[in-house]
């Protein structure tokens, strides 16, 4: 990697931030794995959620908050209220999958030249549109910006056309924190043998987040990419960051570290927001809260009020029941905006297409299910197959993902996912052509941009 691109590694133990109360990153190089918690069991058909205690974080940084809270207010752009709703009801039921190609290992592999494969990507929209999906969510990354503007940009608009030609929309992601702490350019790993997401990175890396040197090529990254695509109707949003306190060697819900990571990025976030805001894009922003308890506004952290604050369409993510579901998305309405859930589905633990989709349609809560096609990313594996690659029933009981190889259904027991949707709501064979542009500009012939949303 450039040496523009990186600052100088932090020791290991520097870099150890970001746990969370639901998933388990893979130990780093050299590391032996730490022991599962005491609270929590090996056997997928048992897992659990619980909540982190909010106190061991909203005690940090109050002082912060409340500033924040005030900047928030004070953002030129962000969508009222009523625009929020008057967009989104004139939209249809959104029903999709985050989507990587069963080819790529990550957002690298995906989207670098040497690997973007079209015809894969191609092959697997065309798997979605026959489930009745009409959107999907693709990870993109700041290093790919640093590497080839132009190219990227040009690889993002072919997936456009392609999604495009099967009736589906793309949200794309700019920021994530998931996942191994070192991402570079050039050929990724080999998928490591029963372990989820085994090669998934972040964007931007710790490095990047604790320099304030690389803001300058962040802020280019962000404004460069929305402002090619920020009439485009073939872009549903922007997801200005992907699970924000999530990270390396995520394990159990350690106040120190978790407040560590929410310090890191939360100036970030907020930058990064406005700098999305400042090429005043049709499409709406979103980050997606996913942490602890949201029952009220003011049990959030300084970063989920962050999230929701700066949102124009309130987004979330939660792997519980229909109950937990429902319960979230009645917490979340006391701000008043439509709403997204850009990630869903744990098998073992409920989340399921039957439990969700029923609920989701019947409050019109758009919903984004985790992954398509079982393929590299081997997200059809448990969170806990960090701890453990070797857990039973696995070839039972699928945690992510829809197909196997060569398109089939894993478990044609499970659901008749396609019928289910068609008693859902009758897939529109067109999205609408609409838009918020009440402060907005339209961009000029040669900015890039291909449709008008």
């Amino acid at each position: 990697m450039a040496a523009s691109a990186r600052a100088s590694a932090a020791p290991p133990a520097e870099r150890r931030l970001g746990p969370t109360w639901s998933r388990r990153a893979p130990p780093l190089a050299g590391k032996a794995p730490r022991p599962p918690p005491k609270n929590r069991v090996a056997d997928t058909s048992a897992i659990s959620f619980p909540a982190c205690k909010n106190h061991i974080v909203t005690r940090r940084c109050a002082a912060m908050s409340e500033q924040l809270l005030a900047e928030f207010e004070a953002m030129v752009g962000r969508w009222s209220e009523t625009e929020a709703k008057a967009w989104y009801a004139q939209q249809p039921w959104v029903m999709g999958c985050n989507f990587t190609p069963s080819t790529t290992i990550n957002q690298l592999e995906m989207w670098q030249a040497a690997t973007f494969d079209i015809n894969a990507i191609r092959a697997e929209l065309a798997l979605a549109a026959d489930a009745g999906m009409n959107a999907v969510r693709i990870y993109l990354h700041d290093l790919l910006w640093a590497e080839d503007s132009q190219g990227f940009l040009n690889r993002i608009d072919k997936v456009l056309a392609v999604a495009e030609g099967y009736g589906i929309r793309v949200m794309l992601v700019l920021f994530d924190s998931c996942w191994h702490p070192d991402p570079e350019l050039g050929p990724q790993p080999t998928p490591k043998p029963g372990v989820h997401h085994s090669g998934w990175v972040p964007s931007p890396d710790i490095p990047a987040l604790r320099d304030p040197a690389q803001r300058p090529r962040l802020e280019a990254y962000i404004k460069g990419v929305v402002n090619r695509f920020r009439n485009d109707r073939r872009v549903l949003a922007w997801d200005i960051w992907n699970e924000p306190e999530n990270g390396p060697e995520v394990s159990l819900c350690d106040a120190g570290e978790l407040g560590a990571k929410a310090d890191l990025v939360l100036p970030l976030l907020v930058d990064a927001f406005g700098w999305a805001r400042s090429m005043r894009p049709v499409q709406p922003l979103t980050s997606a809260i996913w942490l602890s308890d949201w029952s009220s506004p003011d049990l959030l952290t300084p970063l989920q009020q962050a999230q929701t604050g700066l949102s124009d369409v309130i987004s979330f993510h939660t792997c519980g029941t229909a109950g937990d579901f429902a319960q979230r998305i009645a917490w979340l309405s006391v701000f008043g905006r439509p709403m997204w859930c850009t990630a869903f589905m744990a098998r073992p633990a409920g989340s399921t297409f039957e439990a969700i989709l029923a609920v989701a349609k019947q409050k019109h809560v758009g919903a984004f299910c985790w992954g398509l096609l079982h393929g590299k990313t081997q997200a059809h594996l448990p969170w806990a197959a960090w701890d453990d690659p070797h857990l039973a029933g696995l070839k039972d009981k699928w945690f992510h993902d829809i197909f196997d190889v060569g398109g089939v259904l894993f478990d044609d027991t499970e659901v008749d996912f396609p019928g289910l949707l068609r008693t859902l709501d009758a897939k529109a064979p067109h999205w609408p052509i609409i838009g918020v542009e009440v402060g907005k500009e339209r961009p000029n012939a040669s900015d890039g941009s291909a449709k008008a949303a």
